[in-house]
């Protein structure tokens, strides 16, 4: 008997009705010497330290660190998965031949080769039905074309190093930092730090962010501009930082002629987009209408399940030169909803450019498009991505939007100055994205009349008072961004490209990693923003070991479990090096403690905090920081570690009693009261379960 184990009973149904499976069965379904059973995501994972050794059930420095020799596997205590697993073993026992049928991607063969190794079953002959969409089309095809499941044995190498590795870094810092600093300011309940090998770096990025807004100082600044024949026309030097400059050259021009010196034209070409990957599509869709990550990978794995495209999970935003056959006939199918927007492409001679089709640059899936099959009733996310997705696939194939830049030169007494204008020539693709083409605000695309070298008039200079501006909160678009370029805010799509190998999780884990900050009370929601809570902020002041906040670092470990996935780096050789970096965090008796040696920075401005007679106060107070710390605060005294404590994690203190009791309160930038103890872990858990995300098509708390 063969037997093929899809991800979700949903598939197995899909793959099911290709083959002409029907004899349902209590989790499987059977026919034509065939078994279809289904897992529900994970089944199988790594056994609790606990399980290992008695003695491990306790939080102990003592104990730490621990790196199991060999790691253990265990089910999932969820309701159901023991009567499934007991089911799939069954049929795996009976199976001559075992055909992997889970989500083609490094979990998707985790869940897989998890499952056949708590069943003993890794001597059976296996094989990888790899899928990209499930149309039964597909599901055909891929059938015709089935792999030898050992091809796939760096995937799972990768898979488990992933996995294992996850498991020491979080086990063994989250148990250090909680047993050492889970008593912050003398409470008595303890405070669980949840350290991650992804999520401490990526809020890390966030809190750094956050400070360098709270820090920064705005500076006056002026432009030089001037109106010639209603045109604004900028100074073509560098803004002032101080006004008496700006003033002279104003005074310089003033009442004088200006005269135009040189009149140059070009026509730029601005290239259709490229295709969608998971991340930029999660990117566009959280900018454009606000949607979080989490919801558009929902929608768009929804989206899979309808047949409706292809794979979400992937980094590639090219297609395979197999898929280009197929093209013409998705766009054909299109039709029916979108007749305006193919109407001027012709099927038969698409442009294929090297921005669509790259077999190089295609990993283990190609870009998301849709399938061609037409959704009638869809809830609103799901439309919207659907929407999102083929628009952007339609205008991959339209023609280049041409536009025409002028540049006027102009000079008034020496001064020099300069005005651009855009002119549309050929929207081209932008046809499909009107909102796009709306910038009127900008200087460059002001409506400029025909300008003649040599002309002179008169003129009206004026200068323009600005201030310098913080850098934007993270949002989702901004932030999974980062952390595809491994925390360089890159904007370029060739360069992010290039820096995808070393970018901070992956397409799949990245909106998980965000929900699992909220979840814990490290970071919150603020409209569109992402924004570190005290909690959070207190939490990187600990962690004093830099590379377990990096996202440099963490962006070479997923480089590796790369490598590792194209079998060029020894999996055996990441984990000694994980093995021995845990060591060596926990080990370092300096990890963790706070620089005792000084007061701290002042939360408003980063400078040094001074001791003087009668307070402690910001040691810039001469350039007008006016922040003071009064030791005694509505008669609670601060000692001076609390002090230390305080400045050096970056939040304001104030203090109150509550019931004749003196408490410590942390008061966080924004104003937000929280007690220094920090919550108690029973007070923890009922905060991720109040930020626990709601299921798909339901609304949020």
């Amino acid at each position: 008997m063969k037997v093929i184990i899809a991800e979700k009973p949903s598939v197995a149904r899909d793959i099911a009705d290709v083959l002409n499976i029907k004899t349902k069965k209590n989790g499987y379904i059977e026919g034509r010497g065939c078994a279809v059973t289904w897992a529900f995501g994970h089944l199988v994972t790594l056994q609790e330290p606990g399980e290992y050794s008695p003695a491990l059930k306790r939080w102990s420095l003592d104990t730490l660190p621990f790196v199991p020799e060999e790691f253990k596997l265990t089910l999932i205590k969820n309701r159901g998965v023991a009567d499934q697993f007991k089911t799939i073993k069954t049929l795996f026992d009976q199976a001559e031949e075992i055909v992997c049928a889970t989500d083609a991607g490094r979990e998707g063969e985790l869940i897989f080769r998890y499952i056949l190794a708590l069943c003993n079953c890794e001597d059976k002959p296996i094989r990888r039905l790899w899928l990209n969409s499930l149309t039964p089309d597909a599901i055909l095809t891929a059938f015709k074309d089935l792999k030898d499941g050992h091809d796939y044995d760096p995937l799972y190498a990768a898979a488990r190093c992933r996995s294992e590795s996850d498991w020491i870094v979080g086990l063994n810092a989250t148990r250090y930092y909680t047993v050492r600093h889970g008593r912050i300011g003398g409470g008595g309940d303890r405070v669980l730090w949840s350290i991650g090998r992804v999520q401490t770096p990526v809020l890390a990025m966030i809190v750094t962010r956050d400070d360098t807004i709270l820090q920064f100082r705005p500076e006056l600044f002026w432009e030089l501009s001037t109106h010639y024949r209603d045109v604004v026309f900028k100074y073509t030097g560098k803004r002032f930082d101080q006004q008496k400059k700006a003033q002279a050259l104003l005074e310089q021009t003033a009442g004088q002629q200006f005269s135009i010196t040189g009149v140059t034209g070009k026509a730029k070409k601005e290239q259709p987009p490229q295709l969608f990957d998971l991340t930029t599509l999660q990117r566009t869709i959280n900018k454009q209408q606000g949607l979080s990550a989490a919801d558009t990978l929902a929608a768009t794995q929804n989206l899979y399940e309808g047949k409706f495209v292809t794979y979400p999970r992937t980094d590639s935003r090219y297609l395979s030169k197999d898929i280009k056959p197929r093209v013409p006939k998705i766009l054909a199918q299109l039709k029916a909803i979108r007749p305006e927007q193919i109407a001027p492409l012709d099927l038969a001679k698409l442009p294929f450019t090297a921005r669509i089709i790259d077999d190089k640059k295609v990993t283990d899936h190609h870009a998301i498009i849709p399938t061609g099959i037409i959704p009638h009733t869809l809830k609103h996310n799901e439309q919207l991505v659907y929407d999102t997705i083929t628009t952007q696939f339609i205008a991959a194939f339209h023609p280049v939007c041409i536009k025409k830049i002028t540049t006027v030169d102009g000079i008034s007494n020496k001064v020099k100055f300069q005005a651009k204008g855009t002119q549309l020539v050929e929207p081209g693709w932008t046809r499909l994205f009107p909102k796009k083409t709306k910038n009127k605000g900008a200087a460059d695309t002001q409506s400029l009349p025909a300008f003649e070298k040599g002309e002179t008039g008169s003129h009206e200079p004026f200068l323009r008072e600005g201030k310098t501006s913080p850098p934007s909160h993270f949002t989702e678009n901004t932030l999974l961004g980062a952390m595809e370029a491994a925390g360089k805010f890159v904007d370029d799509d060739t360069l992010r490209e290039a820096l995808k190998e070393r970018g901070i999780g992956t397409p799949a884990t990245r909106a998980a990693i965000i929900e699992t900050l909220l979840r814990r009370n490290y970071i919150r929601r603020e409209k569109k923003q992402l924004r570190c809570t005290d909690m959070g902020r207190c939490l990187i002041a600990l962690v004093q070991d830099q590379l377990l906040k990096s996202p440099e670092m963490t962006g070479t470990w997923e480089e590796n479990l790369k490598q590792i996935e194209r079998d060029q780096l020894d999996p055996n050789d990441f984990m000694t090096g994980i093995g021995d970096y845990i060591h060596g965090l926990i080990q370092n008796s300096s990890v963790g403690d706070l620089n005792l040696s000084r007061w701290g920075s002042c939360p408003f401005c980063g400078k040094e905090v001074i001791r003087g007679h009668k307070a402690y106060g910001c040691s810039g107070w001469k350039e007008g920081c006016s922040y003071v710390l009064e030791p005694d605060c509505k008669g609670v005294a601060l000692t001076g570690r609390q002090i230390q404590i305080l400045l050096q994690r970056r939040i304001l203190p104030n203090a109150v009693r509550i019931n004749d009791e003196p408490r410590m309160i942390i008061l966080s930038t924004q104003g937000m009261p929280m007690d220094l103890r920090l919550p108690s872990a029973e007070r923890q858990k009922k905060i991720e379960k109040t930020n626990r995300p709601a299921p798909p098509g339901k609304k949020g708390t």
